[in-house]
């Protein structure tokens, strides 16, 4: 049997404080939840692949899932592209919280077996803007949700956007927004690059994630 979603309204206490005051999304006065709510407070990365990347880009972006895996570093994405749902498996069979954001709503969701564990054991969050009536994902809330789902990372992750593409776009938009914004660094991703995303080898890339947990790690423990 699955769970049922929690509402959460902009005045309840584990609504996200950066949905009040997002500039990169429409006004978000009430989200779903399922899950650990205390996996918002952690420094998320937000990852994003297209729908169709180059061979070399899958390859290296699935080596990333391993080493994000292995590191422990929190994620949230949508995982509905091939590249995002493979790294989402992986990423899945490791310790690390988990955010996952559908782009329909999670009123009566139907939980898929590889999430149960880590929802059990309180490493995952599902989240959600979309009522009832929006069961079916569409571009549109694709879109959103991806807006949704940078909002409340710390960091943010795109293994591949195709030139002149609305993600490549959202890429500048990040980047004038002072967003942080990362790709791997791969001939494939000169493009983000002059948009301003920060290209790193893997395992600086891993190593600077990393980082920035130690540091909430280290901040918690001091609360």
């Amino acid at each position: 049997m699955s769970p049922n979603a929690t509402l959460l309204t902009s005045t309840s206490p584990h609504f996200p404080a950066a949905l009040r005051s997002a500039t990169l999304l429409a006004p978000c006065p009430q989200i779903w939840a399922l899950g650990n709510l205390d996996i918002l407070t952690m420094p998320l990365l937000a990852f994003f692949c297209a729908t169709r990347c180059p061979g070399n880009v899958i390859l290296r972006t699935y080596d990333l899932a391993l080493a994000l895996r292995e590191a422990g570093v929190p994620v949230i994405g949508g995982f509905h592209t091939p590249m995002e749902k493979e790294c989402l498996e992986v990423l899945l069979r490791g310790q690390q919280p988990m955010v996952i954001c559908p782009a329909r709503t999670i009123e009566r969701l139907r939980m898929p077996l590889s999430w149960r564990q880590p929802y059990d054991e309180g490493r995952l969050l599902v989240l959600s803007p979309f009522v009832v009536r929006q069961r079916r994902p569409t571009t549109e809330l694709a879109e959103y949700r991806n807006r949704f789902v940078a909002t409340l990372a710390t960091n943010i992750f795109v293994a591949y956007a195709g030139p002149g593409s609305k993600t490549a776009q959202f890429c500048g938009e990040l980047v004038a927004q002072h967003r942080r914004a990362y790709t791997l660094d791969l001939p494939d991703n000169a493009h983000l690059v002059q948009r301003g995303v920060l290209s790193h080898a893997l395992h600086d890339l891993v190593g600077l994630l990393r980082h920035a947990q130690d540091d909430y790690s280290a901040h918690a423990a001091r609360d």
